[in-house]
This record gives structure tokens, C-alpha cells and sequence, in this order.
């Protein structure tokens, strides 16, 4: 086959899509039928040559979006692109760089003078926007203190005790530093002096009253001081301590038990101010004069916690009637409020349903099927995923009506529309496109499929029962059907369904019309 054969074959092809002669819609026909020829053209290989760099996981997308010309392909990244987050990259950066600072500031704590300098210089470093030959700079001196760094002196402990080179602290701890008793010269010691310190501590600082154990280890101290250099005494003083802050505990937790009663207290007489509004002046003064009492029974550490309570009560004692005052006066507006609220959340409701759904047959209204269309028309022209549209009627309608009546009407358009549904595949689409009118989309099928579809639903039409009121109603209807890929647009597509199933109508009824 000749490049000429190729391009007569191309035009042909633009013109049995109904497509316009511009460069891109050539470019993709010509490129078909050029793979349908088995001709390698290089123009129309890009895309599989550009498909080769991206990565499996962009390459399994192009494959399952269908992605096959150039144009396709562009949108397809710009929409990638899109979806990117720009700033990802950058706080994944900072993160880091935070996480680099901390460490650092960690190793200037670590007690060794020439890492905690060069720590310290990296810091200043990092919060200076450094470029990346000085980070480079950094890292190669942090690579030199490794390579140099030197931890034989901790040999030198070695006749001191058991020496950890992984643990300096327990190091330390293991070190036996012997002392001469001939070193601690006791006359140089005031043990006077320490045992009034030691006794004041064990006084508690919140407590009202000391422990009798306290009181026997404090009087102990103050007549024998120097029991303090014995070792019996230790255990002593550790016991006196745990119960001094044992103590000090007990009574911090009845102080705030005290205040969470009040704060109660508070409470529900607030409730009760409100819901009784007649009364509640003379409430908030009893909390007023219940809160200044409680002041001087407590503790000085919690006069601030009380004077704010007090605070608390002072206003409201001032605001209360200006309050009841509102509540009267807004009382009305509020119950009015409140059931108009009701009434638009039912109204809300109801044009929830009815925004996309036909309230009679249940099928998706005309403004859901504009918006399917829209979403077909898209898939058609970034997949090429075609479709059909089949624009069914009930014939002689009217006379329904004007025989059985309005409401029987009603119920054989209910009837026809659970046929539809009942025909249709998950993926189709079925509507009320406006009267006795009803539109199926039908995904991924051709006229073909289309015309089978539609002539499934005649069957089912005529041999089903329309019954109202006893009485059997004869209910048959036309289609006319159209395929997306045979025109040049959506408008065409639709004008086309409506014209063939005009042709139905006035060629007998009870039939299916389509482009032969």
C-alpha cells in the first residue's frame, strides 16, 4: 500500500466520523490507518517512544487511560502535573534540615569540646541558607572528626574501675575512688547548722500539721546533730521526706476537691438561675457570700483560685437581670426561627431529590442527563469510548390519558420506566427526557448494540400488562437510535436520535429507526 492509498483512506475516515480536516485530527487518522496498513511511520511513533521514558507506573496508566496519540498524551501529564503537590518536596526538606539541627544541638551537650564546636558552627551553618559547596565544606569535617577521633584515654581509668567506652555514665559510676578517713576532717563540718536545714526541709510546705514520725526524727536532729554523719540515720530522713511530700499531697487534693464542690455548686446553681429567672439575683448572692466564706477557711496558696471564682460571681450578680430580660424578649423569635429551620430543611430535602431525580418514574430527570451526556461526551473525545443513544415514546400517549385518565398515564410511565431499568446495564444510563419521553446512554456500544437494545425493549413493552383499575391498557413504542462515533458532535448525536425516532413515529410505531 502507497502513502497516497493511505491518505485518500485517512480522508475517508474523517469524513465517516463526521470530523473536521484540522491538523491533529488528521494526524490522528493518518496515523491509523497507517498502523492498519502495517506502514511504520516515524511521526507516528512518538508516543510509544515517549511512553519508553516514563516510569511502570505512569506506562501502566497511559495503558489503561488508552492513550495513543500526542495530544492525548500531553494532557494526560498536564493533568498529572496538576494533581502534584509543589510544596511536598520543600517541607519534606525542612523536616529535615529540623531534624539535622536537633541532632546537632544534642552533641554540643555531649562533653567533648571539639564535637560540640563544630556542632555548634554547623547550626549557625543550617540557619544561614548555606550553599552546597559549604554544606559539602561541613560534611567533610564532620568525616575528618570520625575518621580522627580518639577514645584510648578512657584506658587510663582502666586501674579505677571497669571502663565502658559505649557508656560514660556508667563508666563514671564504675570508677572505685578510694578517700582516706584522714581527709574528712569532722571539725570542719557545722553539724548544727545542717541539722536546722535538714529539719526545715522536713517541715511540709502545704500541709497544716507534720507526721508524728517528722516530728520524732526533727526532735532527734535537734538535740543530737551530729547523728547526721550516721549512716543509720539515713534511712530515717528518706522516710520523713517520702511522708512530708505524702503529706503535702493529701492536703493539695482535699484543697481541689474543695474547689471542684463549689465549682459545682456553681454550676447548677447557674442552671437553675436560668430556668428561673425570677429568682436568681438573690441566688447569685448566696454563691457570692458561699465563695467568701470558703476564702477564709482555705489556705493562702489558693486565694487566687477563689478571688477569680468570686470575680465570676460579682458579674454575673450584675448581668443577670439584663439576661432573663433577653431570654424573654428573644424567646418567640427563637421557636419562630426554629420552625422555619424545620420547613426549609424539608424543602432542602425535597429538592435534593428532586434536583436529579424524575419524581413520578424515579429515572434520572433532564438536568442529570445533560450532566451525563457531558461526562459520555468528555470520556468520547480524551478515550474515544464510544457510545450509543437510543430516544424512546409512547405511542398514542395522549389518548391514554384522554381515555384511562391522567393518573393512569402516570402509572404506565412509571411501568415503562421499570422496564428500562430492567433492560439497562449498570453502566447505562436511563432517563425521563421530558413528557412520555425517555433517553438511554448506553456505554462503550455501537449502533449495533444500540438498535439491540432498544428492540429488547419494544419486546418487552408489547408483551407486558399495563393494568389500572382492572382494565388492560395497550401500551406500545418507538425508538430511534444514534452512535456517537458517526457524527461530528454531541448536538448531532442527540438531533440524530430525536429525527430517527420521528421517522419511527410516522412509519407505523412500534419500531426502532436508526442510520442504515
Amino acid at each position: 500500500m502507497t502513502i497516497q492509498t493511505i491518505i485518500s483512506n485517512t480522508l475517508k475516515r474523517l469524513k465517516t466520523e463526521g470530523k473536521h480536516l484540522t491538523p491533529d485530527f488528521y494526524a490522528e487518522a493518518f496515523c491509523k490507518e497507517a498502523k492498519r496498513a502495517k506502514m511504520r511511520v516515524e511521526d507516528c511513533s512518538h508516543v510509544d517512544k515517549f511512553k519508553e521514558m516514563l516510569s511502570k507506573d505512569f506506562q501502566k496508566d497511559l495503558k489503561n487511560y488508552r492513550i495513543h496519540t500526542m495530544s492525548e498524551l500531553v494532557r494526560f501529564l498536564i493533568s498529572k502535573l496538576n494533581r502534584m503537590n509543589p510544596t511536598q518536596c520543600a517541607d519534606i526538606l525542612d523536616s529535615q534540615t529540623l531534624l539535622c539541627k536537633r541532632a546537632l544541638q544534642v552533641i554540643t551537650v555531649l562533653h567533648n569540646k571539639e564535637a560540640a564546636e563544630l556542632a555548634k558552627s554547623s547550626i549557625d551553618l543550617l540557619e544561614n541558607a548555606p550553599t552546597p559547596q559549604q554544606i559539602d565544606n561541613f560534611r567533610q569535617r564532620w568525616v575528618n572528626f570520625l575518621t580522627t577521633y580518639d577514645d584510648t584515654f578512657l584506658q587510663k581509668l582502666n586501674d579505677l574501675g571497669d571502663v565502658d567506652i559505649h557508656d560514660l555514665h556508667k563508666t563514671v559510676e564504675n570508677l572505685h575512688i578510694a578517700t582516706s578517713s584522714s581527709s574528712f576532717v569532722h571539725s570542719d563540718l557545722d553539724f548544727e547548722k545542717i541539722a536546722r536545714l535538714l529539719v526545715a526541709s522536713l517541715v511540709p510546705s502545704i500541709a497544716s500539721s507534720v507526721n508524728d514520725t517528722i516530728a520524732d526524727i526533727s526532735d532527734k536532729l535537734r538535740k543530737r546533730p551530729e547523728l547526721i554523719d550516721d549512716e543509720s540515720i539515713e534511712k530515717e530522713v528518706k522516710r520523713a521526706i517520702s511522708l512530708r511530700i505524702t503529706l503535702d499531697k493529701e492536703s493539695v487534693k482535699e484543697m481541689v476537691e474543695s474547689i471542684d464542690g463549689v465549682l459545682d455548686k456553681l454550676s447548677l446553681r447557674l442552671i437553675d438561675m436560668i430556668e428561673s429567672s425570677d429568682n436568681s439575683n438573690i441566688e447569685i448572692q448566696t454563691i457570692k457570700k458561699e465563695l467568701e466564706s470558703y476564702t477564709e477557711e482555705s489556705t493562702t496558696n489558693f486565694k487566687i483560685a477563689h478571688k477569680k471564682l468570686f470575680t465570676i460571681a460579682v458579674a454575673l450578680e450584675e448581668n443577670t437581670k439584663l439576661l432573663s430580660k433577653d431570654l424573654h424578649g428573644h424567646n418567640d423569635d427563637v421557636i419562630a426561627l426554629s420552625k422555619k429551620v424545620k420547613r426549609l430543611e424539608k424543602e432542602l430535602e425535597a429538592a435534593k431529590r428532586e434536583s436529579k431525580e424524575d419524581f413520578l418514574t424515579k429515572l434520572y430527570n433532564k438536568r442529570a442527563l445533560d450532566e451525563f451526556l457531558e461526562l459520555k461526551e468528555a470520556e468520547y473525545k480524551r478515550y474515544e469510548r464510544n457510545y450509543a443513544m437510543v430516544m424512546f415514546d409512547l405511542d398514542h400517549f395522549k389518548r391514554v390519558n384522554d381515555t384511562y385518565g391522567h393518573e393512569a398515564g402516570d402509572a404506565v410511565l412509571s411501568a415503562f420506566a421499570k422496564i428500562l431499568k430492567q433492560e439497562a446495564r449498570s453502566v447505562d444510563v436511563v432517563g425521563r427526557f421530558g413528557g412520555e419521553e425517555f433517553l438511554a446512554l448506553l456505554s462503550d456500544t455501537d449502533l449495533k448494540g444500540g438498535v439491540a437494545f432498544a428492540k429488547k425493549v419494544l419486546a418487552h413493552v408489547e408483551k407486558s400488562r399495563f393494568m389500572y383499575q382492572g382494565k388492560r391498557i395497550k401500551v406500545t413504542c418507538s425508538a430511534g437510535v444514534s452512535e456517537r462515533s458517526q457524527h461530528i458532535s454531541l448536538e448531532a448525536t442527540i438531533n440524530s436520535a430525536d429525527e430517527y425516532l420521528y421517522v419511527a413515529k410516522n412509519s407505523g410505531r412500534n419500531r426502532v429507526e436508526y442510520k442504515k
